[in-house]
């Protein structure tokens, strides 16, 4: 028998449901949790049709390969990924949506906050998305009490300099959350994570804004393409006491 879609109904999509029983996403999830499959499979799930050329699954595992993974396609476009063919305006709206549920439960349990303990954890945070930026972005980690990450939050995009930052900007989402201490970060986009004068004055500036409200200024990383510089570390911007 011919199957649907190899001929010539190229309008035809292969959906999970012409998969066999045993190896449906939304059956094997069922029968023995999320945790068994793998990525491609899981966002099927969400894609739920494929294309007159590929399935669903084959269609996810193409988008992985092109974006590098859930987090390339977290930082793509809106509107870039309503180009692929298979995609549109409300899968991707979709797939959006997933991605940023992810995202916010990854900080939003005390118990399962990354926690920061080294200034190798930032970069292990951060460090895939924001080597990929064009273009400078300063980002405040905001944390608990036991150095868990409450949230992260884009603070200023841009040439990061002493003369343009608000400390109040910076400040502001960690009083409204009330969290005792933060880490800043930003992005070289040469790749070469040195710290400059700037970024020596922007983490001066900022240590001492943050102590007169209470909060503590942790550190200040600087990312870039593989690497990171920690100025706590270096005794760039910080009084050598604290």
């Amino acid at each position: 028998m011919t199957r649907p879609g190899n001929g010539t109904n190229n309008g035809y999509h292969l959906t999970i449901r012409e998969l066999p029983h045993d190896e449906r996403p939304r059956e094997r999830i069922a029968r023995y949790g999320p945790a068994t499959l793998q990525t491609a499979e899981l966002l099927a799930l969400i894609l739920r049709t494929g294309t007159e050329q590929d399935n669903v699954i084959d269609l996810a595992q193409k988008l992985l390969a092109r974006y590098g993974g859930l987090a390339g396609l977290w930082r793509a476009d809106f509107a870039d990924l309503c180009q692929e063919h298979g995609l549109g305006p409300a899968k991707v709206a979709q797939l959006k949506a997933a991605l940023e549920l992810g995202r916010r439960l990854a900080i939003s349990t005390p118990e399962d906050r990354p926690r920061i303990t080294c200034p190798a954890d930032v970069f292990t945070l951060l460090g895939v998305e924001m080597a990929a930026l064009a273009q400078e972005q300063l980002r405040v980690l905001l944390l608990d009490t036991k150095n868990g990450v409450v949230h992260s939050q884009t603070v200023y995009q841009g040439t990061v300099n002493a003369s343009l930052v608000r400390m109040a900007e910076v400040l502001r989402p960690a009083l409204a959350r009330n969290c005792p201490s933060i880490i800043v970060a930003h992005n070289h986009p040469s790749g070469d994570p040195t710290p400059s004068g700037e970024d020596a004055r922007v983490t001066e500036q900022l240590y001492h804004a943050a102590k007169l409200l209470d909060i503590s200024l942790l550190d200040h990383i600087v990312i870039g393409q593989g690497r990171f510089a920690s100025l706590r570390e270096l005794g760039i911007g910080f009084p050598t006491n604290s």
